[in-house]
């Protein structure tokens, strides 16, 4: 039988770490009325622009229908608002409202404190290192993904 150990293997230690961050982040955001998995959507609204769900489904690299759920949720909830395209009567644009804008200087500082604590010990050439490297994987398994479809 072959040896398999999980702690030897990026991929596994790479998802730990992620439902971590995930597990530790939503209860950083959710004081201030945000989920973790709509950070990518604030992230590309946060400086007030506007975009199609079609584009925030793509950029966000989500399915066209969860993408649909949650902006639903977030428009319930008051964090974002519809208006027409004025370049394609059929579709949306979607930008975050006020209220949402107003939070995220401290939702932004409540997720740094957090990333702060959970990279203490690593000097900043590490965390640069760090980055490098999971944004040469991402590039790598994005490239697989196109690939396959």
């Amino acid at each position: 039988m072959i040896d398999w150990n999980l702690f030897s293997n990026p991929a596994p230690l790479i998802n730990m770490a992620s439902r971590s961050f995930a597990r530790l982040g939503e209860r950083r955001v959710k004081p201030f009325g945000f989920s973790i998995g709509q950070l990518p959507v604030v992230y590309l609204l946060r400086h007030g622009g506007a975009m199609s769900q079609k584009d925030l489904a793509r950029q966000a690299k989500t399915e066209q229908p969860s993408m649909a759920q949650m902006l639903s949720r977030m428009e319930r909830d008051g964090l974002v608002r519809r208006a027409p395209d004025p370049d394609d009567g059929r579709a949306q644009l979607i930008s975050l409202t006020e209220a949402a804008l107003e939070k995220l200087p401290a939702t932004r500082a409540a997720l740094d404190e957090g990333n702060q604590h959970a990279l203490a010990g690593f000097s900043e050439d590490e965390v640069q290192m760090l980055v490098g490297l999971l944004r040469r994987l991402n590039e790598n398994l994005d490239g697989m993904v196109a690939r396959e479809e």
